[in-house]
């Protein structure tokens, strides 16, 4: 099964999870996550299924997620509120996120990757 690979297109991190698929000949449908930002029962499955605190999807050094004063936002809000806020806009939310349906990775470090996608 093909993974699915949110990114944006501009981003650093997201470009070295790319190559790094490339390189392994991982398969993987990429979805621009700006342009198409996840909704937020799918945020919720992502989050559900990566094992990961739901603050662990916000991308802190985002310009957005300080203009908003997201860090404030989220310090007393429950996991569907914060899924709501990450679905409200692409640029709040971590990336890459690689999902096959059940296991998930937020980020790029690439001994996760290695474990997680390369093991299956």
């Amino acid at each position: 099964m093909a993974l699915t690979f949110y990114w944006y297109p501009n981003c650093g991190t997201c470009q070295k999870a790319k190559k790094w698929f490339d390189a392994h000949n991982v398969s993987y449908n990429s979805i621009h996550i700006v342009e198409e930002t996840p909704s937020a029962e799918e945020i919720m499955t992502l989050i559900e299924n990566s094992g990961l605190p739901a603050k662990k999807f916000f991308n802190t050094s985002g310009t957005k997620y300080r203009e908003l004063n997201i860090k404030d936002k989220i310090q007393d809000a429950s996991i569907e509120e914060m899924a709501s806020i990450l679905a409200s806009d692409g640029m709040l939310i971590k990336r890459p996120i690689v999902t096959d349906g059940k296991n998930v990775t937020v980020g790029f470090k690439e001994a996760d990757y290695q474990e997680t996608w390369l093991t299956k």
